[in-house]
Parts: C-alpha cells; sequence; structure tokens
C-alpha cells in the first residue's frame, strides 16, 4: 500500500498524479515566468535555462492549484490531517548545457517569516533568495511532506534522484543504508513524495543528453502554528485564493 510504503520507506510514488495537460502548462507558466530576471530565479544556464528558483508561491500562483485536485487533496490529507497547508515551492531542472550533482542530504530547512526567532526548535538562521529560513527540529519535519511533480520524464540519463529506504525517521538516521539506495525513475505527471528527512541525492546527466529533468518540488506542513512565535512565510491551506489569471488545465 503507497501509506505503508510512505511510513516504513519514507517516499512512495504516485503514477500520472498530475494529467499530462497540466504538466504542459506548468511547463508553459515556467517558461513565460522565466523570461526576465525575476526575483525567484536563482542561477540559469549558459544557454539562459533556468535550473534553481525559489520563492514560486509569491511569483506564480499557479503553483498553488496544481495539487489541489481530489486525488492529492485526499492523499495529503490521509498523511497530513485536515489543517495542512502549502509552506514552500521550489522548481529545478538539469538543463542538457548545465547538469549538476547533489550530494547525500536531508531537507531541514523551512522559510519563515522572521528567523531571528529564539527557540529550541530552530536554529543557524540562514536568508535565501530574500527570504529568511531557519533550520528546524525533527518534530517539526516528521510533520511534512514534500510532492515533487515530474515535469519529464526521469531516466538514468538525466540525473535521477537517488534515496534511502527508512532514513526518514530522524535527522541523524542512515536507514536502509548507502548499499539500499533506490534510484526514482519517473514518467512526467507522476509524483514522488517524501519526508524532508530523508536522505537523497543525485548525479549528473549523461553528456551529450538532450533531456532536462524538471521538477516542482511542494513542500507541506500538518499546522499552521509555530513553535515560540515563530510563523511561516507562507500558508497555502487547500481552497485559498491565488493571484489574478492563474489558471491550470
Amino acid at each position: 500500500m503507497i501509506e505503508g510504503d510512505l511510513q516504513r520507506n519514507g517516499f512512495c510514488q504516485l503514477p500520472q498524479a498530475v494529467p499530462k495537460e497540466t504538466v504542459r502548462s506548468l511547463l508553459d507558466v515556467f517558461g513565460n515566468a522565466f523570461v526576465d530576471d525575476t526575483e525567484s530565479v536563482r542561477a540559469r544556464s549558459s544557454r539562459g535555462h533556468v535550473y534553481a528558483a525559489r520563492n514560486l508561491i509569491d511569483s506564480i500562483p499557479e503553483v498553488t492549484l496544481v495539487w489541489q485536485s481530489d486525488h492529492l487533496l485526499r492523499f495529503l490529507r490521509d498523511q497530513l490531517g485536515d489543517s495542512f497547508g502549502l509552506v514552500r515551492a521550489l522548481f529545478f531542472d538539469k538543463p542538457p548545457d548545465r547538469t549538476w550533482t547533489l550530494p547525500w542530504h536531508k531537507d531541514t530547512s523551512v522559510s519563515v517569516k522572521d528567523n531571528s526567532v529564539k527557540s529550541p526548535s530552530f536554529s543557524r538562521p540562514t536568508t535565501k533568495v530574500g527570504v529568511p529560513h531557519l533550520i528546524a527540529c525533527d518534530e517539526l519535519l516528521q510533520r511534512m511532506l514534500t510532492l515533487r511533480i515530474h515535469l519529464d520524464d526521469v531516466t538514468d540519463e538525466n540525473g535521477p534522484l537517488r534515496v534511502i529506504p527508512g532514513s526518514h525517521v530522524s535527522s541523524c538516521s542512515e536507514g536502509d543504508g548507502l548499499n539500499a539506495a533506490v534510484t526514482i525513475h519517473a514518467a512526467a505527471g507522476d509524483v514522488l513524495a517524501m519526508r524532508p528527512l530523508l536522505s537523497h541525492a543525485s548525479g549528473s546527466s549523461h553528456e551529450g543528453t538532450r533531456l532536462h529533468r524538471r521538477i516542482l518540488h511542494l513542500e507541506f506542513a500538518a499546522i499552521q502554528e509555530l513553535p515560540d512565535g515563530a510563523e511561516w512565510h507562507d500558508f497555502i491551506k487547500p481552497g485559498a485564493s491565488v493571484g489574478p489569471g492563474a489558471k491550470l488545465h
């Protein structure tokens, strides 16, 4: 069962959870939004391809719509409860002219309104593309879930993600170990659900490939209230209004 896979392994795949026409619409939206150097754009390749962008909730309202289908809402409620919300949205690509690698790590940083909050639940304040961030405690991260929406087919050729089953239970857990790492292959429209504390990495695309590897990375939290007066930078509940003109087919 999907729920058992997520509980035991820290990740599961949701095949064709996003329709092909929605994937195409998202790619059009991103292409138009990234033409100029918007505040969300973090890095471009030599040919102008954007390969990292942050703060998409503020700059691309369509990211607040794509997960609000019956199927994904039901899945999110099953995993996080009825009070969950979207707290961060990122875009990643491995364009053919600018591949990159990602070492083994866990996602422990959260975006907040003020990172000067003093709390044993948070540490190491940073600012990323103008947005305050903090490293969160395990208790908070264990109540979060990431959906990675694949906008391209993912094969060995375009630098797929690798994950270590069972490594999500704490910030120091090694899970089943590096020898048990799983490579995530996917078709466009497939969604990878993963816990933030799951250890993950990715390698380079193959030399000479013409394939992109574009991902919409959405982070959700079970509750809006944070310890010691901290506040999420964004918290978008299901059904919340989005920016003008936002639509997905």
